[in-house]
């Protein structure tokens, strides 16, 4: 059988929705297309569906939807507490980890991507019925810590480290790196107090656990700001105990042998280079962490999925570890949603080389800029109001850019573009929002104690037929952009609704309107607002009910 597929029209004239199953179905048959669309036509049962079906062109099929119908399905859509959008993961479980910073370094703007687009996919799924793990997969192991205690003993800023910890850790792992490079005898004895801090030295430990509160705090500050929640914060040496156990059994299993003095697990029929996961020096690395992590996470939660949520430099890595965990018999479907660098006009970012914009100060600046513009608007609004409305549109802002761009796109940073309040925007869609708060409290004072669920939704001019089939394609974007791991889907859809009701509100009166088409306008606004509101809180933007 042909794949059955329709799609949106893409102009009035074709009608709403177009279908080209007939020339699908035509190369298989060897029969004329347009033949094929009139059986499928004339065998067509969608009377209560459909007011018309044509054939158009070499042999799509044209349909346009009955009215009525239509009005049934939004009004029915707008009395679901899930907006029509199927439970398709009610019973299963997804683990998705995202945001995964390194500690002792403050998060800058390149950590925004994974963090936001982890969370609007963290937010899809529940919504979506699956039981959801989110992991924020710590970096708080490695050989770093050796340069770090090594820093931190000889370099440190005691006052530095009141006022600014991660800053002031960042600043005396930084010096420690560099002199590990010009001085072997430094880089030695980094490398010995990374053994003891391995062998469970009490000092040492002592420190690393001062590095790890000490950059939670912070990260968690920023997580506040942004309102993204973990259910499961867990570093890479919470796996640490599990390693041996993980070369023992790909050795048992056949997986992994000796190459050279390392142990490599080979992918020749993946066509994989050959994965490490033991170096010649004994010490293990990412991809012997990764797979522990795999293999506990089924253990503990026994999901269906595992998402991980990294920029695109980890590809190669991801096909490796999942490839091995398949060859150790794990089912659940792992998948690597990966998206592109954010760069600076200038290039990429360096600490060494000093052009890393810190996280806070994006969001510092964002919702600055946007208390500007509520004090313009609403002057006579308290002070503490507007500043609880500028930090919803700010960080509505920052997440909006990114969001509503395709994931695998590389971002070209610039402060405008993030910060933009103007055209496809977060605030934009906020705007929209509450500009129907505006309409629904006007008619409420005007027309007190009406009930207007009473009154039936009426299609009495074109855009309000319009309004009415975009607002039946919000199941469909909130499944694509899950399912696709494309929150941007989701952001487009709305920057589309916002504007077909931008062109309802204006061309059409409501207030003014006889009774029964008044109050289904009213009716017609109050389901734009519960849709655009749940997209946008899918996409951890707030919407104010005032700007």
């Amino acid at each position: 059988m042909a794949d059955l597929t329709v799609s949106v029209a893409t102009r009035p004239e074709f009608g709403d929705y177009q279908c080209n199953y007939a020339m699908t179905l035509a190369k298989r048959l060897g029969r004329n297309p347009r033949e094929i669309a009139g059986d499928v036509i004339s065998n067509a049962r969608l009377d209560d569906v459909a007011s018309s079906l044509e054939i158009a062109g070499p042999g799509f099929i044209n349909i346009r939807l009955n009215d009525d119908w239509c009005i049934k399905m939004a009004t029915t859509l707008a009395s679901d507490p899930n907006l029509g959008v199927p439970l398709t993961g009610a019973g299963r479980t997804v683990v998705i980890d995202y945001s995964s910073p390194n500690v002792a370094k403050p998060m800058h703007i390149g950590h925004i991507r994974s963090t936001i687009i982890g969370n609007a996919l963290d937010r899809l799924y529940r919504f979506l019925g699956y039981r959801v793990i989110s992991d924020n997969h710590l970096g708080d192991w490695g050989t770093q810590f050796g340069i770090l205690i090594m820093g931190y003993r000889n370099f440190l800023d005691p006052k530095a480290l009141d006022d600014d910890p991660v800053a002031e850790l960042e600043r005396v792992y930084v010096k420690s790196y560099a002199k590990s490079e010009e001085d072997p005898e430094w880089l030695a004895k980094c490398r010995r107090e990374l053994v003891k801090l391995q062998e469970g030295d009490p000092e040492n430990l002592e420190m690393w656990r001062k590095f790890i509160t000490l950059s939670m705090d912070e990260f968690q500050r920023i997580y506040d700001r942004l309102n993204v929640r973990f259910d499961l914060t867990r570093g890479e040496s919470h796996y640490h105990q599990m390693l041996p156990d993980v070369i023992d059994r790909l050795i048992k299993q056949g997986l992994a042998r000796e190459s050279e003095g390392a142990l490599v697990v080979f992918l020749d029929e993946e066509k994989l280079p050959p994965c490490i996961v033991r170096k010649s020096d004994g010490a293990f690395n990412y991809a012997t962490t990764d797979i522990a992590t795999v293999l506990s996470r089924i253990s503990e939660f026994n999901p269906d999925r595992i998402i991980y949520v990294t920029d695109e430099r980890q590809q190669l890595h991801f096909k490796q570890v999942f490839a091995i965990c398949r060859k150790l018999g794990c089912k659940a479907r792992m998948e690597h949603v990966w998206f592109g660098l954010m760069r600076l006009p200038e290039g990429t970012f360096s600490t060494r080389q000093g052009n890393v914009i810190k996280l806070e100060r994006l969001l510092d600046e964002a919702e600055s800029r946007a208390l500007a513009i509520v004090r313009q608007n609403s002057p006579d609004m308290p002070p503490e109001r507007q500043k609880e409305i500028a930090k919803a549109v700010g960080i509505g802002a920052v997440k909006y850019a990114d969001l509503s761009q395709n994931p695998q796109t590389t971002v070209v940073f610039t402060w405008e573009k993030a910060l933009s309040l103007e055209g496809n925007s977060g605030p934009y869609l906020q705007y929209a929002y509450a500009r129907i708060a505006s309409v629904r409290d006007k008619y409420a004072e005007r027309f007190p104690n009406r009930d207007l669920q009473s009154f039936p939704i009426r299609i009495t001019e074109p855009v309000e037929r319009t309004l009415i089939l975009a607002l039946l394609r919000f199941p469909d974007a909130v499944l694509n952009a899950a399912h696709q791991h494309k929150p941007s889907i989701l952001a487009d859809y709305l920057y589309e609704l916002s504007q077909i009701y931008s062109t309802f509100y204006q061309n059409v009166p409501f207030l003014k309107a006889e009774e029964g088409v008044r109050e289904s306008r009213v009716r017609l606004c109050g389901m734009v607002a519960n849709v655009l509101g749940k997209g946008l809180n899918l996409l951890g933007i707030q919407t104010p009910e005032r700007i």
